[in-house]
């Protein structure tokens, strides 16, 4: 098993493309380059590319992140990829910015876009990439969650996501292979 679909949750749009939502799209950008097209049978920005030598989707649904789930089950349907054959990359408010982990299963820990992919596969056993953005509150700001996540980082905030964004395009290469505890271990262990 290795992955064959690395999806990016954001919202659509130039008014959200620097928010702290859109981190997954960050990385998938990242890892497309100028690849991704529209394709509307997916209602999704996609591309097929090749990491490590295989072949796999790069995906960023065009719906809103509560509806992310449509886009993911559709190409997962389409072509035949197993929940457990995909990488979802979103923004997390549990680890404070510059944090990246990588888990397997579990919940959503109240992430929308995560809820609705759920959703879509029947299943929580699909893997998660969690970019830290941190919370309101562990960052002493008195914002609601859902205004903090559609705002841009602060500028101190913003390097660290990035950096956390460029150890974990180092080990997709990895994923891509199914080495899952190397890649785990190169992330986790990273300073």
């Amino acid at each position: 098993m290795s992955i064959r679909l690395i999806v990016g949750l954001g919202n659509p749009g130039p008014e959200y493309e620097l928010t702290r939502h859109n981190a997954g799209f960050w990385l998938v950008d990242a890892l497309a380059g100028r690849s991704l097209a529209r394709e509307s049978r997916f209602n999704a920005l996609a591309a097929k590319t090749s990491i490590a030598g295989q072949d796999v989707w790069l995906l960023e649904p065009q719906t809103y992140m509560n509806r992310s789930g449509q886009s993911v089950g559709a190409l997962a349907r389409f072509y035949k990829i197993a929940p457990d054959e995909v990488l979802v990359v979103h923004d997390e408010l549990d680890l404070p910015p510059g944090s990246a982990k990588l888990k397997k299963g579990g919940s959503s820990g109240g992430h929308n876009g995560l809820k609705d992919i759920t959703a879509a596969l029947g299943t929580q056993d699909y893997w998660r990439l969690r970019l830290g953005i941190g919370h309101p509150r562990s960052l002493n700001l008195q914002q609601p969650v859902v205004d903090f996540v559609l705002h841009r980082p602060r500028k101190e905030e913003q390097p660290l996501i990035d950096d956390a964004i460029e150890r974990s395009l180092k080990v997709v290469p990895l994923l891509c292979e199914g080495k899952f505890e190397a890649a785990m271990m190169q992330l986790h262990s990273a300073k």
